[in-house]
């Protein structure tokens, strides 16, 4: 890739965008758009969410010409006749067209952003976690040794559980948690150390103002921070307790947390799976192992 690149990143609820030159960034935004949700109202990808898609790239070429747009799980469901009308719009207003990535190319790409510069002594599970689906790659010493991937997401999760969105959901955190369970299903391979990828896990905690850890495992600049599974499993009971709308205010995308419990609970079900003892929240996405390749 040139100098000067941007990576767009269209995920089922959220569509992360980084400008990078000479390697570091110098534009990042995070959008909620609910293109999952949206698209199971109205059987289709409405011209809402692709008119915000168009404003994303739009801003991304004030930066550079050399823009790349990857459709991750929502477009992998879609029909060809479908993501052709959608690519015809987006090439209209922008030139370019949104290119899909597998599930196994996302997962791949994800994993290697978080492990590729970490030197740890141990097996290291990688949850990539998104609104449609979910993967898990096991690592030691930087080679992948395993890998499960589920054709279900933190959309399905809350659609199943619709309260989950509210102030303080109807449901329990058993009951999400013993669904969720079921969804998994065993895992055979065990890791000490879970990282939690595919978005921005931090901005829960910062929100939440939930106090984490320095990470002491090993020296990263974007994995800083960790929590033991004893930490992780208050946090987690506490988040379907807790006022939502009360962090909603804190931050600066309030919608980006209507299928944050749902996580919370996934990623916490998975933890106690594979007998972690420490979970490292990053907000390290495909472009992270993307950029890696280039």
């Amino acid at each position: 890739m040139k100098k000067r690149f941007a990576i767009i990143e269209i995920g089922s609820y959220n569509t992360k965008t980084h400008v990078y030159e000479q390697g570091n960034v110098i534009y990042e935004d995070n959008t909620t758009i609910k293109l999952k949700s949206n698209y199971k109202e109205n059987n289709r990808i409405n011209d809402n969410d692709i008119s915000m898609i168009i404003s994303i790239i739009k801003k991304a070429l004030t930066f550079t010409e050399n823009v790349h747009v990857y459709g991750c799980s929502i477009f992998r469901n879609i029909t060809p006749e479908e993501l052709a009308a959608v690519n015809d719009k987006v090439f209209g207003e922008c030139n370019l067209n949104i290119e899909v990535v597998s599930q196994e190319e996302e997962a791949y790409y994800t994993a290697l952003g978080c492990y590729a510069n970490v030197d740890y002594n141990g097996n290291i599970c990688v949850f990539i976690g998104g609104g449609g689906s979910i993967e898990l790659i096991f690592v030691n010493n930087k080679k992948v040794i395993d890998k499960k991937l589920y054709n279900f997401g933190v959309v399905d999760v809350t659609n199943k559980f619709e309260s989950l969105k509210d102030d303080v959901p109807k449901c329990s955190f058993d009951e999400v948690y013993d669904y969720v369970d079921k969804l998994i299903n065993d895992i055979s391979f065990k890791a000490d150390v879970l990282i939690l990828s595919g978005g921005d896990h931090l901005y829960w905690y910062n929100n939440a103002q939930y106090k984490l850890l320095e990470n002491t495992l090993y020296k990263s600049e974007n994995q800083k921070y960790m929590l033991t599974t004893k930490m992780s499993d208050n946090y987690d009971r506490d988040a379907l307790i807790t006022s939502l709308d009360k962090i909603r205010k804190n931050s600066d995308n309030p919608k980006w947390f209507d299928y944050s419990r749902a996580m919370k609970v996934t990623t916490n079900v998975i933890s106690h799976k594979i007998e972690s003892k420490y979970i490292i929240p990053t907000k390290i996405n495909m472009e992270y192992g993307l950029k890696i390749k280039s």
